[in-house]
């Protein structure tokens, strides 16, 4: 990985540094060195495995996917546009015994083809951030986006971290902020399915309003509309409550699924305690809605975190 400051008119890629805490590079950009545990920390919150595929945008010496290659068994290569750190990386890949698994390739991050990727890496400058961030929503649902220090604008990360890293000197001095998030499935729109908690089958439809990977909305059952409250989906996986109006009192009712495309597939778990009923649970997209990018519900300022 890689940090870089950024000149009038120069736009760099983050870098990092194989050794002395500053370096010149290309286009008058300081390079310095991110430290190994930080590295360590943004693949173990993705759970890079070996079944992964990890793209790291301004690879620099490579450190990222090296390490997810020689560590977690992964594969996957990084790409930058300084022709020293490639050859650097790629010597390091070979000596390290993982070239076959971990390579880097000289191109500018915003023409790479991310589409195989299941982790993409980041160390890049909040401008950089925002340019890149519709790139990355397109990604196949489930995919995780770990970024160092900046996150992603107005997208909420499902998870972040502050590391103390007393040997680190640029940005907040000491600590690192490490941003993880999972690229939501889009189900804005309209979608419809029957359920049968009676024995008869009953039409349940639902409106989902999404914001990232935050969804709200509403539902119709048996005539009347009721209120969704807010969820957050976790890739492909989706779960809300609803409470049913019925004569003996509300009627619990639990969905849970997997968003296929424009099907959802799983269960609805129908009541509670031993009246509880499960049942599979179908909904097809009906009407497609558009996914809201900016200002989610949860999105927080992290002093020095975020700029």
């Amino acid at each position: 990985m890689r940090s870089a400051i950024l000149l009038p008119g120069i736009l760099a890629l983050a870098l990092v540094a194989p050794a002395a805490n500053a370096q010149e590079g290309q286009g008058d950009v300081v390079y310095v060195p991110t430290p190994q545990v930080v590295v360590d920390e943004m693949l173990r919150m993705a759970k890079v495995g070996p079944g992964d595929y990890v793209i790291d945008l301004g690879s620099g010496d490579g450190r990222i996917v090296i390490t997810a290659a020689k560590k977690h068994g992964a594969r996957g290569f990084g790409v930058d546009l300084d022709t020293y750190l490639l050859k650097l990386a790629n010597s390091t890949a070979k000596k390290e015994g993982v070239a076959e698994r971990a390579h880097f390739i000289e191109q500018n991050l915003f023409e790479t083809d991310l589409s195989p990727a299941t982790v993409v890496t980041s160390y890049l400058l909040p401008e950089m951030n925002e340019k890149l961030r519709p790139k990355l929503l397109t990604l196949k649902p489930g995919t995780r986006v770990v970024a160092h220090d900046y996150a992603l604008g107005e997208w909420d990360p499902d998870e972040e971290r502050t590391l103390l890293v007393p040997e680190k000197v640029v940005g907040d001095p000491g600590k690192s902020y490490i941003f993880l998030y999972v690229v939501p499935a889009r189900v804005a729109g309209r979608w419809e399915s029957e359920i049968a908690p009676g024995g008869k089958p009953v039409p349940y439809q639902f409106s989902f309003e999404q914001n990232f990977q935050y969804v709200h909305g509403t539902a119709r059952v048996g005539g009347r509309e009721l209120r969704l409250p807010q969820f957050r989906l976790a890739g492909e996986q989706i779960g809300f409550s609803l409470a049913v109006p019925a004569p003996g009192g509300p009627v619990a009712h639990r969905f849970s699924g997997r968003v296929k495309g424009d099907t959802i597939e799983g269960t609805v778990t129908v009541g509670v305690g031993s009246g509880q009923r499960v049942m599979p649970w179908k909904a097809r997209q009906t009407a497609r809605g558009e996914m809201k990018t900016g200002g989610a519900a949860g999105t927080r300022i992290l002093a020095g975190g975020r700029r």
